[in-house]
């Protein structure tokens, strides 16, 4: 039986502090991007990593054998309440389905051409999956695997977000310099907002309530009003070229940045919108990931690197790297801290990597 306290007590942390430095009226508010700060007055203070977490490099857990030809792979989306892990099979134009808890493929869905983003919204029984191919963003129902609703007039769908607030969907159009909302409960388009660049990665910030945008050609992190479905602030990223793949550490209230052209990882403070330090990963970095629990983070690049970092309050610590071929998008299931690596051909097939923090020196000390 898998331990789920470190998960539980992440969580119940995460929620502490949402709960205990937010009112609830501020709660229902709108996008709270303000020009120096996305993060509301007397939020607490950037969390330790946990003494208890593993600080060693990823230990090899299983070598998953994957549906479809031995091609790209692209996003990862968890679901930790049914257990699902969803895989754009990109050049396949499929969407993989794997059980996490007995890490067995359940479904293999077709007729996404080129898919890309991908994002599930367990709530509506819907994940979400970008087609460039097709120039559409696809709605797909989570428990028959059919196709509810194709949204076309895309130029190029890449990453994909949920504002659950006002029940809509975000979708990055890399060619057409704007994020397509999408109505999650009709899946009709409502709006194209213009972001004057390319669009990289789209993530929801649950504390700002504001939907964050990579714009890669102006080296900016850009925040949209959900609600109103505007661009209500702009951030630029010193010493980011091409800032396409983030994630972040809502309840600490960071933002890692990579740049696809220098090849750096940024760490960015929501508090006040600067750039606390620059780290080197691997190559055209593309796809991250972060484990609240035990304040992990995961960096894969084009070139085949996955650097772990540990995040002590705002101080990033490497933990060191490992080099697969084609490992360019990365996943963690936040309930066991298993790592995702889609890897397009081992042996002749494509493989899912399957892989978990392994021993390490003490944090405490450090």
């Amino acid at each position: 039986m898998t331990d789920d306290m470190p998960f539980r007590t992440g969580l119940l942390a995460i929620a502490a502090a949402l709960i205990g430095a937010t009112p609830l009226a501020a709660q229902a508010a709108g996008c709270l991007a303000t020009p120096t700060s996305l993060t509301p007055a007397g939020w607490p203070a950037a969390l330790a990593a946990p003494a208890a977490a593993p600080a060693g490099p990823l230990q090899l857990v299983a070598d998953v054998p994957l549906p479809g030809p031995a091609n790209r792979f692209d996003y990862q989306s968890i679901d930790p309440v049914a257990r699902r892990l969803y895989i754009s099979h990109m050049d396949a134009g499929q969407l993989v389905v794997l059980d996490l808890d007995s890490t067995r493929v359940i479904a293999d869905v077709g007729g996404l051409p080129r898919a890309t983003g991908v994002w599930v919204v367990p709530q509506s029984h819907t994940v979400y999956v970008s087609a460039p191919g097709a120039h559409e963003a696809v709605a797909i129902d989570t428990r028959t695997f059919a196709v509810k609703a194709r949204v076309g007039g895309i130029g190029f769908p890449d990453g994909i977000a949920y504002a659950p607030l006002v029940r809509k969907v975000f979708v990055s159009d890399e060619s057409g310099g704007s994020d397509v909302v999408i109505d999650a409960t009709t899946n009709a388009k409502r709006a194209t907002i213009a972001l004057g660049g390319e669009a990289g990665n789209t993530h929801y910030d649950s504390v700002s309530h504001c939907i964050l945008v990579a714009v890669q050609t102006r080296n900016q992190l850009v925040a949209i009003d959900p609600a109103a479905e505007r661009v209500v602030q702009r951030y630029d990223l010193p010493g980011a070229e091409g800032p396409h793949g983030f994630t972040l550490d809502e309840a600490g209230r960071l933002a890692f940045v990579s740049s696809e052209e220098n090849s750096v990882l940024q760490v960015v403070d929501l508090r006040t919108m600067r750039v606390l330090s620059t780290h080197r990963v691997g190559g055209d970095p593309d796809v991250l990931a972060w484990d609240a629990a035990w304040r992990r983070l995961y960096v894969a690049s084009e070139a085949g690197v996955v650097s772990a970092y540990a995040a002590d309050g705002a101080v990033l610590r490497p933990l060191g790297e490992i080099r697969l071929p084609h490992a360019h998008t990365v996943a963690v299931d936040p309930r066991t801290h298993r790592v995702y690596l889609p890897l397009q051909e081992l042996s002749g097939r494509p493989v899912l990597r399957v892989m978990i923090p392994g021993p390490g020196a003490s944090r405490r000390g450090r």
